[in-house]
C-alpha cells in the first residue's frame, strides 16, 4: 500500500437522526478512514449536494436507511492520499471525481428466509442487487420483495455501504467508482457531475441520442422539465449535442440561462402554457425527459407525438404506475430510469467538459465552515444547478 500524507482524525458533518434540516447538521472530529484493498483514500477539495441526500436526511428512502450517525454526500472531487494494495489504476497524488457507494449506485444486501417453500428449514438465498434506487423509493426492490413475500419468504434489508460520505476532509472510496479529472477542470466543476451529469446523460441515452455525431441528423423534438436544476442544466446542453431540438420549462428567473444553455423554446413552468407543457410553435414532443416529480402522466399524454415517449428519471407514484400500464404499448408510454455508476460514462462527461463543450452550472459555493448553509440553500428548492461545499 502507497501511503501520502494521512492524519490520524479529520473534520466531518454529520447528523444523528432523520429530520431537522440545515440544523441538524454538526461538526465532529472523527478517525480518518481506513481503505480497503480495491479503495483510495481521498482528501476532498469538493463536494456536491444532490437531491437523493436531502430526501435521505428526510426519511425518504427508507426502508433502505442510513447507519447514524451519518455523514452525507455522494459527489466528491480531490486528491488521493492513499491506494489499496490491489488498486492499479491510481497512484498518490491522483485528481480524481467520486461517486460514494451508498444510495446511488450502492449495492444492497437482500437476504431472503424462506419459511414455506424453502427445502428445509433456515435455508437461506443471499441476493446482490446493483440496481440504482431513485427517490422517492427503490421501485425495482420494492417489487423484488413483493414478489418474494407472494412465494411464502421474508425479507430482510440491510445496507451493506458505509456511513462516511462526503462532508468530509476526507473520504474512502471504491476504485470502481472514481475517475480521473482532467486538467483544466476545477474540483468544483467536476464534484457536480456523477449523480446529476450522469442522470442526464443515461435518461437521453436512452432515447438513442449520440454524442460522437452519430445520432439521427435531424434529430428528436424532446422537451426537458426543471432543466434550471442540477441534473436539468446538464440535460438540456447534452441534447443540444446530440442534435435535438429542445423544449424547457423553469422558473422565470432562469428563462435567459436556460435558452443560453442551448434550449431552443423555454417555458415558465408557472404560466397556462407552461404547467400545460404546451410547446410555443404547437409541436409534440417526439421525448420527454422529466426530471421534475410534480409533472404526471395526463399532462404528459396529449403532448407526446404519436408514438412518443416519457423517460422519467424522478417518478411520483402516479407516474411508476403509468410506466407498468404502458409498458407494452406501442404508442404512447412512460419508462422510468435508473443511475447506473459507469465509469465510461463519467469519462465521458468529463471530456466533454474538458473540450469546453459541457459546463457544471453552479448556484453557490460555500466554504466546509459554511456546510449548513449549503444544505440550507439545496432545501430551499430554489438553487438554479449545483450548490458545491469546498474544503
Amino acid at each position: 500500500m502507497a501511503a501520502g500524507e494521512r492524519p490520524a482524525t479529520m473534520r466531518a458533518v454529520q447528523y444523528s437522526g432523520y429530520g431537522g434540516g440545515a440544523a441538524a447538521l454538526k461538526f465532529v472530529e472523527i478517525h480518518v478512514p481506513s481503505v480497503k484493498k480495491d479503495e483510495v483514500l481521498v482528501k476532498v477539495e469538493a463536494a456536491s449536494i444532490n437531491q437523493s441526500d436531502l430526501m435521505t436526511q428526510k426519511g425518504m428512502m427508507r426502508p433502505f436507511h442510513p447507519k447514524f450517525p451519518f455523514i452525507p454526500v455522494n459527489n466528491v472531487s480531490g486528491e488521493i492520499v492513499e491506494v489499496g494494495s490491489a488498486v492499479r489504476e491510481f497512484k498518490v497524488g491522483d485528481k480524481v471525481v467520486s461517486k460514494l457507494d451508498f444510495w446511488l449506485g450502492r449495492q444492497y444486501n437482500l437476504t431472503k428466509t424462506f419459511s414455506l417453500t424453502s427445502p428445509s428449514p433456515g435455508w437461506h438465498e443471499r441476493r446482490h442487487l446493483a440496481a440504482t434506487f431513485l427517490p422517492p423509493v427503490g421501485f425495482w426492490a420494492i417489487s423484488d420483495v413483493f414478489r418474494c413475500w407472494l412465494s411464502g419468504g421474508r425479507y430482510h434489508l440491510a445496507a451493506a455501504g458505509p456511513t462516511a460520505g462526503g462532508l468530509a476532509e476526507y473520504v474512502a472510496t471504491s476504485d470502481k467508482l472514481t475517475v480521473a479529472r482532467p486538467a483544466g477542470i476545477s474540483a468544483a466543476d467536476a464534484a457536480g457531475v456523477p449523480v446529476a451529469g450522469l442522470t442526464a446523460l443515461q435518461a437521453l441515452k436512452a432515447i438513442g441520442t449520440k454524442f460522437d455525431g452519430s445520432g439521427t441528423s435531424g434529430g428528436a423534438d424532446v422537451l426537458i422539465t426543471a432543466a434550471s436544476s442540477g441534473v436539468g442544466t446538464y440535460a438540456v446542453q447534452l441534447a443540444k449535442l446530440g442534435n435535438h431540438r429542445v423544449t424547457a420549462t423553469c422558473g422565470a428567473r432562469n428563462l435567459g440561462l436556460v435558452a443560453g444553455l442551448g434550449a431552443d423554446e423555454v417555458l415558465d413552468y408557472k404560466t397556462p402554457e407552461g404547467a400545460a407543457l404546451s410547446s410555443p410553435s404547437g409541436k409534440k414532443y417526439d421525448y420527454i425527459v422529466n426530471i421534475s416529480n410534480k409533472n404526471k402522466w395526463s399532462v404528459f399524454k396529449p403532448r407526446l407525438s404519436s408514438h412518443g415517449r416519457v423517460v422519467d428519471v424522478a417518478p411520483n407514484f402516479g407516474n411508476f404506475v403509468a410506466s407498468v400500464v404502458t409498458l407494452f404499448s406501442r404508442r404512447k408510454k412512460l419508462s422510468l430510469v435508473s443511475l447506473k455508476m459507469s465509469k465510461e460514462d463519467l469519462g465521458l462527461l468529463l471530456e466533454l467538459m474538458r473540450e469546453g463543450k459541457l459546463r457544471t452550472v453552479v448556484d453557490s459555493r460555500h466554504p466546509f465552515e459554511k456546510a449548513a448553509d449549503a444544505w440550507a440553500r439545496s432545501l430551499s428548492g430554489h438553487a438554479t444547478g449545483k450548490v458545491i461545499v469546498e474544503m
